[in-house]
C-alpha cells in the first residue's frame, strides 16, 4: 500500500510523525481548532499522544490520516479517513489546515489525493463528509473535491451551549472529478 504521495504544487501527502509535533501544536492552538481534536492539544506530549493515535490506527488499518506538507517537509494540514465500514465500503473523511496555509488549496489537494488513494488502496465506494453550515471554506474544500452536497442534519453539533446544523456531502468512486 503506498502511504506517500506527490501532489501538486510542491506538496505531498505522507503518514504523521513526531517531528510534525510543533507545527499541530501551533495549528490546534488558532481559536476555533481547539474544538477539532478529540482533546486539548496543549502540552507537547498531548501532541504526541495525537501522532502516536494516528500511527496506532494506521498500524490497526481501523483509520488513515496524513500530513499534508510543503517541499520542506512541514506539515500545512492534515486529511484523513476512519469509520471504516468494509462491508459497505464507506469512509468519513475529515481536513484541516494551519492559517498559513488556508486559501491556497491545500485542503482540496488533500482531500482530492485522498480520496482516489482511499478508491484505489482501500477499495472503498464511498465517501463522506460533514461540515458546519457556518463554515463556507470547509464548504468550499468539500466541493472543489469532488464531494457533492446531500443535505443538512439540522443541530447535529453542540460547540459552547450553542447547536449547529452540518451539511453533509460524499463523492463516489464512479464520480467524475475535474
Amino acid at each position: 500500500m503506498s502511504d506517500r504521495m506527490r501532489l501538486p504544487g510542491g506538496l505531498s501527502l505522507r503518514p504523521w510523525e513526531m517531528s510534525d509535533a510543533p507545527a499541530v501544536r501551533e495549528a490546534f492552538a488558532e481559536p476555533g481548532m481547539e474544538r477539532q481534536a478529540e482533546a486539548p492539544l496543549v502540552t507537547v506530549s498531548d501532541v504526541e499522544q495525537w501522532v502516536r493515535r494516528r500511527q496506532d490506527q494506521w498500524g490497526r488499518g481501523i483509520a488513515y490520516a496524513f500530513a499534508v506538507a510543503d517541499a520542506s517537509g512541514t506539515a500545512l494540514g492534515g486529511v484523513g479517513v476512519s469509520s471504516l465500514d468494509n462491508r459497505h465500503a464507506t469512509g468519513w473523511v475529515s481536513y484541516w489546515t494551519g492559517s498559513a496555509a488556508r486559501g491556497r488549496g491545500v485542503a482540496t489537494l488533500g482531500c482530492r489525493a485522498l480520496a482516489d488513494w482511499c478508491f484505489a488502496e482501500l477499495d472503498l465506494f464511498r465517501l463522506e463528509l460533514g461540515h458546519r453550515t457556518n463554515n463556507p471554506a470547509s464548504c468550499r474544500v468539500a466541493l472543489a473535491s469532488g464531494f457533492a452536497a446531500e443535505g443538512v442534519q439540522r443541530q447535529k453539533l453542540a460547540y459552547d451551549g450553542v447547536r449547529h446544523d452540518v451539511e453533509t456531502h460524499a463523492r463516489l468512486a464512479t464520480d467524475s472529478v475535474r
